[in-house]
């Protein structure tokens, strides 16, 4: 038997491959992006109340009330947006469903969406599942901004729809108030759709604001804006997520939500939307990782590696020309086995294998982790 394979260039993810490399070499990895440190114990047993409260049938398709009244909140108190509970969020398993289920509803076959590279690794495939074509503008390196420009020159009556990703994954940058000008400027009376992936919104550096699209009356109108709590509450495993977008968007997104999974974990629900009261826990998460970034690069002086800026995310990236004339996979599959540290080559955020001989490193770990992987790459 023989299947038509709707992604025939896709394989295993870089991000399994490095992760199963490391642990079979043993080395430490910062190469996966979640943390190595507990998630809080509060959130843990608030959970576990949860279910033996009897919470544990179907909640709401859109999700749990409270939580999602919880975020509406939350978003008016950094956002200034006032986001209907009933109409405009709708709780996800992770933010990848939340961008899957925006595309998915969005996107015919032949329409067009415009993404940056590095990127990712979801998007590209997610806009092909759905018989559309991603168009593919590069970063400008070293800087990682993006030529609005060529944005501009993309743009083709096909076009349907710009994914941004601020704080972005993989480099660390986040985009700024020119960008947000531009953007404006470009879909202004024009019927292109935003899909915002934001979530690191709450990782974000040296007191710089994070330009969420929930700022911006008009382009709010036009998106979807996805999240994590994952992120946000150093759990990753649970895959909890949401979209906040206007209700008629909303409206469409839940239709391939109830047909997808339906709805969420209804104990974790409960328990996120009891524990979002404690607003210094995610208010507190950019200080707290901040101070993990500027740890990892202090320690990374006494090596080779020259690292760019990271403003916001788990990651910051660095080039290794002081160590190797090696391609980036080369020399992090050689850096795993020989050295034992795990990392990302960046290459494989591009559909290209554009290499600029850049690696990306997660600092998102305890201290001694750093401390450990930093002695090692001291010898490279």
């Amino acid at each position: 038997m023989q299947i038509h394979s709707k992604l025939p260039h896709v394989g295993t993810t870089i991000f399994s491959v490095m992760s199963a490399l490391a642990q079979e070499h043993k080395a430490v990895n910062l190469g996966q992006g979640f943390p190595d440190y507990d998630m809080p114990a509060t959130l843990i047993d608030l959970v576990t109340a949860a279910m033996r409260k009897g919470y544990n049938q179907y909640p709401p398709m859109p999700g749990w009330m409270p939580l999602r009244e919880a975020i509406v909140e939350k978003v008016f108190d950094l956002y200034r947006a006032d986001v209907n509970p009933a109409t405009e969020i709708t709780i996800t398993p992770g933010g990848t469903y939340a961008i899957y289920s925006a595309l998915t509803c969005l996107l015919q076959p032949g329409d067009e969406v415009i993404m940056f590279e590095p990127a990712y690794d979801c998007y590209q495939p997610i806009i092909e599942l759905n018989g559309a074509k991603a168009i593919i503008l590069p970063l400008q390196f070293p800087s990682y901004t993006i030529d609005w420009q060529a944005v501009q020159n993309a743009i083709t009556p096909h076009t349907k729809a710009i994914i941004i990703n601020s704080p972005h994954n993989p480099t660390g940058t986040i985009i700024t108030e020119r960008d947000i000008r531009e953007l404006q400027k470009l879909i202004a009376q024009k019927n292109i759709f935003i899909i915002s992936d934001e979530v690191y919104e709450h990782i974000v550096f040296d007191k710089q604001p994070h330009l969420s699209m929930l700022r911006y009356a008009d382009l709010r109108q036009q998106s979807f804006v996805c999240f994590s709590f994952g992120k946000t509450y150093h759990c990753t495993g649970w895959k909890m997520g949401y979209c906040i977008a206007p209700p008629v968007l909303t409206n469409e997104f839940r239709k391939v939500h109830q047909f997808n999974v339906f709805t969420c974990h209804t104990p974790t629900q409960v328990a996120l939307a009891e524990y979002m009261s404690n607003k210094e826990a995610y208010l507190s998460l950019s200080a707290m990782m901040q101070e993990k970034r500027d740890f990892f690069m202090d320690l990374m002086k006494a090596t080779k590696f020259t690292l760019q800026n990271s403003s916001g995310s788990y990651f910051i990236c660095g080039t290794y020309e002081k160590i190797s004339g090696e391609g980036d996979k080369d020399f992090a599959i050689r850096l795993t086995k020989e050295k034992g540290v795990a990392t990302i080559p960046v290459s494989a955020f591009y559909q290209s294998g554009k290499d600029d001989k850049v690696l990306r490193f997660c600092f998102a770990k305890k201290k001694e982790t750093l401390e450990a992987a930093v002695d090692k790459l001291i010898h490279c």
